[in-house]
């Protein structure tokens, strides 16, 4: 099994997807072990001195202004992990919850939060043991860290509270770690505090998020292509010398795509035939420009989560020079705003292919194809009603495209009187992904029909591939009415396994 190794400088995002979502084990590299146990004298020294310290001699939040005895820290640190461990709602996925383990590791590792080595290794023990906290949908308003969802995987730690098994099954942590051989840590000056204080869930979120839309940005290039030539459009707007000129790289990456795919279409430039055009619709024209905005997008999201991932998201953090200073590095503003931006650019690419799949359906504006792409129509209904399906994915996509990051409610007694949301941006997001997987699928649907129903005319090679692997995918093509659903499902599932650009790039090699 692969290994990811936690140094002081940071992880890379193919680390987080190795360990959330294939299971990658977890180790601590000496030079981390060597700065937590520096970063731990430093907070041994300032909790022996009589004055007051936040985070390891004092209250937190609104209560910071009270001095902690010593005889009552122990308590304080595991106070915090209970009190805070109040998220409410449905369960976490589990890919998610390991991110935000991992990646909170990823900052405890840095050496500037004075967490004791013993506390980090427990922490990669939980992911070797494949031990999952339960964690819940609400309780971070994504500042001062992820709360309530890093709360409950620091209660796992402590034995306590319930956690996922490597079986699937939730039981008690305690159980769990004992089962695994896994001591219970207990806590002690600033831990409790260090664990919760990260904008890790969030991060976990975007790093996901980012691979999985980099595959439905190429996914969304080949239906568009796919719907082109079902058209009978034209891929002379597809043409490198016209999108050097407005050189967006994202725009002209989507456009290189589209032309790979078409190369060899038997299909397009008949749009001056029987029913002449001098233009395609802007949904077909200007799938580039519209999907290459988007890639742009991820562009800057993928910078800011590099550069959230090289961080040390912590308050206070212990410094090189020996202090242990507060700050303001928790808020999750950079990652809140560019996962809004993403659920913008989501919600748009699949508008536009919405519209795409209506003008394949609609007999006024196809060019010559079926209504509805219905075997006979009248008596048979063809896919209106997966385009209906589609419709309200993507009217609940333009819902979730509303920026989270926008909204603030104050908390900790004013204390804590702007926060960033960015933990709902998230959660959103992903919901985002979901749908435009869906999206993409109802239009690779359509199209491939499509292409079938265009007798006597070729696809090109790789549209050629693509229909014959769907198909084997157990997606059926033209014919009467039958139940819908399942092919529905088996194109969702040829678009989310990756397999679509699989069957586009065994003939065009890699796409952009």
């Amino acid at each position: 099994m692969h290994t990811v190794v936690v140094g002081t400088s940071g992880v890379t995002a193919s680390d987080v997807l190795a360990v959330a979502r294939d299971g990658a084990r977890v180790e601590l590299a000496g030079e981390a072990v060597a700065a937590l146990a520096a970063a731990r004298e430093i907070v041994d020294a300032l909790a022996a001195k009589p004055d007051p310290v936040y985070g390891v001699s004092t209250g937190f939040g609104a209560l910071a202004t009270r001095h902690i005895s010593q005889e009552l820290r122990t308590q304080l640190q595991r106070n915090i992990v209970r009190s805070h461990a109040a998220g409410m709602g449905p369960r976490v996925e589990r890919e998610v919850v390991r991110a935000l383990m991992f990646l909170r590791l990823k900052t405890v590792c840095s050496g500037h939060t004075g967490v004791r080595p013993e506390v980090a290794q427990t922490m990669a023990d939980l992911l070797n043991a494949g031990i999952t906290p339960v964690v819940h949908e609400y309780g971070s308003l994504g500042c001062s860290g992820d709360l309530a969802p890093l709360s409950h995987c620091a209660l796992t730690l402590m034995g306590e509270g319930e956690a996922e098994g490597p079986d699937g099954t939730v039981r008690p942590a305690a159980e769990l770690l004992a089962e695994h051989g896994i001591e219970p840590v207990e806590l002690r000056e600033k831990e409790g505090l260090a664990l919760l204080n990260g904008t890790d869930g969030m991060l976990g979120m975007l790093v996901m998020a980012l691979a999985d839309l980099d595959t439905l940005y190429k996914s969304a290039d080949i239906t568009a292509a796919l719907s082109l030539e079902a058209l009978l459009g034209t891929e002379k707007v597809l043409a490198p010398e016209l999108h050097a000129i407005r050189p967006h790289p994202g725009q002209g990456a989507a456009a290189a795509n589209m032309l790979a795919v078409l190369k060899g279409s038997g299909l397009t430039g008949h749009h001056q035939d029987d029913a002449p055009r001098v233009q395609d619709a802007y949904s077909v024209r200007c799938a580039p420009q519209v999907a290459g905005a988007g890639r742009d997008t991820m562009a800057h999201a993928r910078l800011v989560a590099d550069r959230e991932l090289a961080s040390a998201v912590d308050n206070p953090v212990v410094l090189p020079d020996g202090r242990v200073e507060s700050n303001g590095n928790f808020h999750g503003a950079p990652v809140a705003y560019v996962l809004d931006f993403l659920a913008i650019a989501a919600a748009d690419l699949a508008s536009i292919a919405e519209r795409r799949t209506d003008r394949l359906l609609d007999k006024n504006r196809s060019h010559g194809l079926p209504p509805f792409l219905a075997d006979d129509a009248g008596v048979d209904s063809g896919l209106m009603i997966a385009q209906y399906t589609q419709a309200a994915l993507v009217s609940e996509m333009k819902r979730l495209a509303v920026p989270a990051s926008a909204d603030s409610i104050p908390s900790s007694a004013m204390q804590e009187d702007h926060v960033s949301m960015g933990w709902s941006a998230a959660r959103k997001l992903r919901t985002a992904v979901d749908n435009l997987t869906r999206v993409i699928a109802v239009e690779l649907y359509a199209a491939t029909r499509a292409i079938e129903l265009r007798e006597g005319l070729s696809p090109a090679p790789a549209s050629q591939a693509v229909i014959e692997a769907v198909r084997a995918a157990g997606v059926q093509g033209p014919g009467p009415d039958r139940f819908l659903a399942p092919d529905l499902a088996a194109a969702d599932a040829f678009v989310r396994e990756g397999r679509l650009v699989a069957a586009a790039e065994a003939v065009t090699g890699p796409l952009r």
